[in-house]
């Protein structure tokens, strides 16, 4: 196996006019074989530790001069929860404030399909990962949604399910085998989107 090293400091990193830093965020989920089960049971998504102790999170960081946006997605979903898949279409933007210097910096959310879990990576003895099956209830909880995070997380919420309720309906997943999409109801095999 390759060694796989987080990168460092900040010599690449993308500011915008006012000074604050540009970030990149994605929701890692995947799809579960369970196609009884409603909506927001039949996708997972992975959530991350804060390295300073806030509770958890989804993978964030820095998007640096040398790589494209969906470059950087991939390697702070790498980076910080040893995951790798595809980048999809992005789900929105937000902006916060730094606590650390009160600059405002501008992020960029992407849903990231997961075909592959790590065993190792840069950052596993800083943070703790966690698959969550009631991606519902991430939605409505601070604990796992900051909330500068909250309108691109549940933008994504309401593109999976479709419900046009928040995310609350417990409509059922329909079969694997049945003639509707699969990416877009929620029970696609491994490495299938629902974002086309």
């Amino acid at each position: 196996m390759a060694c796989l090293v987080a990168r460092q400091g900040r010599g690449l990193q993308r500011y915008t006019s006012t000074g604050g830093r540009v970030v990149v965020g994605c929701i890692p989920y995947k799809f579960k074989f369970q196609c009884d089960k409603p909506i927001d049971q039949a996708v997972e998504v992975l959530v991350i530790s804060s390295q300073k102790g806030h509770g958890m999170m989804f993978p964030k960081g820095g998007w640096e001069s040398d790589e494209s946006i969906h470059e950087a997605v991939c390697r702070e979903a790498l980076e910080e929860a040893g995951v790798q898949g595809h980048v999809e279409s992005k789900l929105g933007n937000w902006n916060y404030t730094s606590r650390r210097c009160g600059l405002t910096y501008e992020g960029m959310m992407f849903p990231l399909n997961v075909t592959e879990e790590l065993g190792q990576w840069p950052e596993m003895h800083a943070r703790k990962r966690r698959w969550v099956s009631r991606i519902y209830d991430v939605a409505l909880s601070n604990s796992f949604v900051p909330r500068e995070m909250k309108e691109p997380t549940t933008d994504f919420l309401l593109i999976l399910g479709e419900t046009g309720d928040g995310g609350r309906s417990k409509s059922r997943v329909p079969a694997c085998l049945d003639d509707r999409s699969a990416g877009q109801f929620g029970c696609a095999p491994q490495g299938a989107s629902m974002f086309g």
